[in-house]
């Protein structure tokens, strides 16, 4: 596989966002999400309202480089994850069927149909759908590691809370904020991770 070779625009967003705030204290592997998600989102604010740990990174890039599934939320996220195929199966109309039969949301429908084709072990990646994360959570899908990333007012903030208290190998942040170009960015970030080591 060749090396990843950055557009010159995202190597001087680089520039840009290590002159205004310094992740060189921080683990090699959270180092790399984060500043990869602030160049996501030109949001300094991330620097400080992620939480992981160097290990649980460390699980997930072990992961995919072993050939894990990725499972994303939404297809939103699917599209922003450039280097793998991914699993998503909001738009699938068995899904949709399943909500409405269960009385849970499509999103937590797709969760279960994801992890019956999967398994243990993948990457779940959710950047839009809270009630996908507590499904994650509820189901005890065993995962490699869950980037939790939604986005919104109702239960984003909560589901990362969950997810923080599950004990599961995990990426989330304290705020509302997230969504799934972030979610995304955190996931390209162990992808590319040896790219984009300094």
């Amino acid at each position: 596989m060749s090396a990843r070779q950055p557009h010159p625009i995202e190597v001087r967003s680089y520039e840009i966002l290590r002159s205004r705030v310094d992740l060189s204290p921080m683990p090699p592997l959270w180092r790399a999400v984060a500043e990869r998600v602030i160049h996501a989102s030109a949001d300094l604010e991330y620097a400080v309202d992620l939480v992981t740990t160097e290990e649980h990174l460390e699980r997930g890039l072990a992961a995919l480089r072993s050939g894990a599934p990725i499972v994303t939320d939404v297809g939103m996220v699917a599209a922003g994850i450039t280097e793998r195929e991914t699993l998503c199966h909001i738009g699938d109309p068995a899904a949709a069927r399943m909500a409405r039969a269960a009385g849970i949301t499509r999103s937590a429908a797709a969760v279960r149909l994801a992890y019956a084709e999967v398994g243990p072990g993948a990457v779940w990646v959710v950047g839009c759908a809270p009630t996908a994360l507590f499904e994650i959570i509820e189901r005890k899908v065993a995962p490699a590691l869950v980037v939790g990333l939604p986005v919104g007012f109702v239960g984003a903030a909560e589901s990362k809370e969950a997810l923080r208290a599950s004990g599961l190998p995990q990426l989330s942040n304290v705020s509302e904020k997230g969504g799934s170009a972030v979610a995304a960015a955190a996931t390209n970030a162990l992808l590319y991770y040896e790219e984009d080591t300094p």
